[in-house]
């Protein structure tokens, strides 16, 4: 029987037996994972391993940032949305004041 093996049911479990991971085309230079340089099915699957387990990791921070982002773009679109208010409240009191002062000089 020649089936073809799979990531999670590989056609053996002895790492000598396994192709080595070459490193990827589309992975930008000067990533956070480095190529893969090492000899050997082993180190090569550790080090997939370890990539593998980094991506969360990278996916969980850049969320984090676009969060922090929004909310500091939300605090500080509701600031200014609090400071338009105050500065109108603050025109129409001025205003009465003028008018006040304008019946008190007249009569």
């Amino acid at each position: 029987m020649n089936a073809i093996g799979t990531i999670d049911r590989p056609v053996t479990h002895d790492p000598q037996k396994l192709a080595p991971m070459t490193p990827s085309t589309s992975e930008p230079s000067g990533s956070a994972t480095s190529a893969v340089t090492t000899i050997g099915a082993t180190a090569s699957r550790q080090n997939r391993t370890r990539e593998m387990q980094l991506i969360p990791e990278a996916m969980a921070r850049a969320h984090m940032h676009d969060r922090l982002r929004e909310a500091d773009a939300e605090r500080q679109a509701v600031r200014l949305i609090a400071a338009r208010r105050m500065q109108r409240r603050a025109e129409r009191v001025s205003l009465r004041a003028r008018r006040a002062l304008a019946m008190a000089v007249m009569h």
